[in-house]
């Protein structure tokens, strides 16, 4: 496929999974870390390729780029994590060579049918309903991407009557080129990642992007009410599919007397009442509504959609419920990693309640997050780079309850000690785990961890 060697930017899962493929393939690559921290050596990088020896066609490069080095590549892989702007990717895009994500390369291992989400929030929610509903339908169903499961470690798997679900990040739809699901979607877009993307504007182009290569064979489902969604209708190519739960479209997937229904050529197809859906909160039914499209478009029929959805038990990490001690519930919403996210998490809860919050800057601003408060929460907790500023901004808006902690067992401790009978405690950040933790993963699996052991 390439004349010359393969440049894979990023020794971690990413990276890894990518090399992997490549090399499955016959291909030479050169696995690049600038290694910053130094912490990565060769014999570091095969073990995690799982080999003793390092296969010929491999060459691992800790360190700078050279213009020797770029001489004999073809084309660069690039890790979602790493900034497409990064002087040595600007130095590589100088040198004429191609850009690609991890999706691009595994897309062109593709054989089966795609379908790609991507949005603000509610992504990964949705991928796994949709995974689960495809594989119910089609036991030869991946589910992939930005949920954990990298793209590249499954597509060269992929066959003529496969069904491959992936979750698509901004990251990794800021260097596709031919990427092109049959269904698309993309739920919402709000404020997010703008240390990375700079202004909202490029962080929207770059949701939009997973639509840019379909056609009008293709569909692309949409959030009908989530304003900047629906204003860049217009610029899809591919054939738009709304969903509501706020309006009775004439066409889409809508909320109808309580049941959800799909309304397509002025018929109506009953698909599942919303009392038999067990998640909380009007961003779930939007999850759910998105999800329903998303399906039945790639085929799934409705008997198989409304018995997955009706069992369909949510999420880690995402408005989790994790126990109930001295009739205080606990929950964790780890991935709420951004304030539109967390402001849906406070909407779900009907006690009141000691908010967690706190973590990586991403530029965000949390106005309309305390605002959404209403009333339901009892105590802020914050921790993390951002606690200072949210803080200032609760203070701002008349909020006082705040308590400043170290980290987030001193944060569990304290509300273990303070809440009453009747209240609830939520993890919900706004912020990204970055800095105390590796991932929202481990910040949530602490938090469940912390709260399992109180006695």
């Amino acid at each position: 496929m390439f004349d010359k060697k393969v440049l894979v930017a990023g020794a971690g899962k990413s990276g890894i999974c990518a090399s992997e493929q490549l090399l499955r393939n016959g291909e030479q690559v050169v696995l690049f870390d600038e290694n910053p921290k130094g912490t990565l050596t060769e014999a570091v990088i095969l073990e995690k390729l799982g080999v003793d020896k390092k296969p010929e066609a491999l060459t691992i490069w800790l360190g700078a780029l050279t213009d020797e080095l770029l001489a004999d590549i073809s084309c660069m892989v690039i890790s979602p994590g790493i900034p497409v702007d990064a002087p040595f990717a600007l130095k590589v895009k100088e040198a004429g060579i191609p850009v690609w994500s991890e999706i691009e390369l595994a897309y062109t291992y593709e054989k089966g049918t795609v379908a790609a989400i991507t949005g603000t929030n509610g992504k990964t929610t949705t991928t796994t309903l949709v995974g689960e509903i495809m594989k119910a339908y089609n036991d030869k169903t991946f589910v992939v991407g930005n949920i954990g499961i990298p793209y590249t470690s499954l597509s060269d798997q992929s066959s003529a009557d496969s069904v491959t679900v992936a979750e698509i990040s901004s990251f990794q739809l800021e260097t596709i080129h031919t990427f092109r699901p049959h269904v698309s979607a993309i739920l919402n877009i709000t404020p997010d990642h703008l240390n990375r993307h700079y202004t909202f504007e490029n962080y929207a182009n770059c949701k939009l992007d997973i639509t840019k290569n379909q056609t009008k064979e293709d569909y692309a489902v949409m959030n009908y009410d989530d304003p900047e969604t629906v204003k860049r209708i217009d610029k899809v190519p591919a054939t738009v599919i709304l969903f509501s739960h706020k309006k009775e479209l004439e066409s889409g997937v809508i909320v109808k007397d309580g049941a959800v229904v799909i309304r397509e050529n002025g018929k109506e197809t009953y698909v599942m009442p919303l009392s038999e859906f067990q998640l909380l909160g009007d961003h779930n039914i939007e999850n759910l509504l998105a999800a329903v499209a998303i399906s039945y478009y790639m085929g799934a029929d409705i008997a198989t959609i409304r018995k997955v959805c009706g069992a369909f038990k949510g999420v880690a990490h995402r408005i989790e419920y994790v126990r109930t001690l001295n009739d205080v519930n606990y929950y964790n919403d780890s991935k709420g990693t951004n304030p539109d996210a967390a402001i849906k998490a406070i909407q779900s809860m009907v006690r009141p309640t000691y908010l967690i919050g706190g973590g990586y800057d991403k530029k965000s601003t949390y106005d309309e997050w305390i605002e959404s408060f209403d009333g339901k929460v009892k105590c802020l907790l914050l921790i993390g780079q951002t606690a200072q500023d949210i803080a200032d901004c609760a203070r701002k808006h008349g909020f006082e309850n705040i308590e400043m902690m170290d980290d987030l067992k001193q944060v569990v401790e304290y509300c273990h000690t303070h809440a009453q009978p009747g209240d609830a405690v939520l993890l919900s950040p706004a912020c990204a785990s970055w800095g105390m933790f590796d991932n929202y993963e481990q910040r949530g699996d602490m938090f469940k961890e912390y709260v399992n052991a109180l006695s």
